[in-house]
């Protein structure tokens, strides 16, 4: 918003409907839509009730900062559905070089904790996609098995928007698409699979202390990594 306008409320009842592409929120009688003017066709009832219950308590003034349901559903339908193939391409490319594969060469510590917390998530992958990544030290990539890569892009591509929508946080904030799969699909608890995103990150801190500013971003990234995990229940339950 510029120039000072902020968006009034102007309406008196939210209600969800289901709609013939999925399922509405009304604003009194009116639809609510995107940003650019799209139909808000949600997946599921979940979802519009969450959305719904986001414009109920609306007061005076709308705050998207506060809609994180809505803007998230707003992004799946204005940018990620006009790019879905871009967006799929781009985050099954994670696994070329993911973080759980790479990893310290010292000290022995740091390396055991990497293996203790990235070796059963790659297994989990090689087990639910038939995709095993191979983890190699330093800073160099390895190259991944092209059918791995091949499975992992498949199964990413088979997502609707919503859901790709929700894993392009997850993949994007962790730094790993395995890490992200994981948390979506239910292997691993949202904040357990932060924390394993974090281990270089929390070695660190323990070394050298921690710094305010960093330690206010890793929040900030964490609050969104936590939205799109259920932003992606939402997008599966009914």
């Amino acid at each position: 918003m510029t120039g000072g306008w902020k968006a009034k409320r102007f309406w008196r009842e939210v209600t969800v409907i289901e709609a013939d592409h999925g399922w509405q929120v009304l604003l009194d009688a009116r639809p609510v839509r995107t940003p650019a003017k799209a139909a808000m066709d949600l997946p599921t009832e979940a979802m519009a009730r969450a959305v719904a219950e986001e414009w109920e308590v609306v007061g005076d003034e709308i705050d998207p900062r506060r809609m994180p349901v809505t803007r998230s559903a707003n992004s799946a339908i204005d940018r990620v559905l006009p790019q879905r193939d871009e967006v799929a391409g781009m985050l099954a490319a994670y696994a070329e070089t993911d973080l759980l594969c790479h990893r310290a060469e010292s000290p022995e510590a740091l390396v055991l904790r990497q293996a203790e917390g990235w070796d059963p998530l790659l297994d989990w992958a090689a087990e639910a996609y038939d995709a095993r990544l191979v983890p190699t030290a330093g800073i160099l990539p390895v190259a991944q098995p092209e059918a791995s890569l091949a499975r992992l892009d498949a199964a990413v591509r088979g997502h609707d928007v919503f859901r790709l929508t929700a894993l392009h946080d997850l993949v994007t904030l962790s730094g790993s698409l395995i890490l992200g799969l994981a948390v979506a699909e239910g292997r691993i608890e949202p904040t357990t699979g932060w924390r394993l995103s974090r281990i270089d990150e929390d070695w660190q801190i323990e070394q050298w202390g921690a710094d305010e500013e960093a330690e206010e971003a890793a929040a900030f990234k964490l609050e969104q990594f936590l939205h799109a995990s259920r932003f992606w229940s939402l997008s599966s339950e009914s």
